[in-house]
């Protein structure tokens, strides 16, 4: 289960990084510090696994939808060219139809499921992140 703190204190990590990097006096020295501590971190083989997981689950869930949505738009097409009368014609592109939604409501729903593991990993990919960087201070 997805804890819904997490986000906002990653958030809140992120705004006060930043804000110390662009506001520091510290000036370059400090910041290529930090953005080499920041290297350090990305470049963990547990971060770059979850960077590995979320691109996947990505390009997983961005292929989902438009594929049945092509499905369906040629099994409607198909249904409309087949032989028969008009009426038998426009039975089958409607019966088509209604079954291409269920479909595609099934991919959204895959889809959206998709959107949450991906959130989950990135969540993983920057507790670890946070784990790393508070052994490493």
């Amino acid at each position: 289960m997805r804890k819904p703190t997490m986000r906002g204190k990653v958030g809140l990590v992120i705004g006060l990084a930043a804000g110390y990097v662009l506001g520091s006096r510290a000036g370059r020295e400090r910041y290529e510090q930090i953005k080499t501590q920041v290297d350090k971190v990305w470049s963990l083989d547990t971060v770059q696994a979850q960077v590995g997981k979320v691109k996947d689950l990505a390009a997983d869930a961005a292929k989902a939808v438009p594929a049945v949505l092509w499905d369906g738009a040629t099994k409607v097409t198909h249904a409309v060219t087949q032989k028969g009368s008009a009426g038998e014609k426009l039975d089958a592109a409607v019966k088509a139809g209604k079954d291409s939604g269920a479909e595609v409501r099934q991919a959204a729903a895959k889809a959206k499921k998709d959107a949450e593991k991906i959130a989950d990993a990135a969540e993983e990919a920057a507790a670890e992140a946070d784990r790393s960087t508070a052994g490493g201070a």
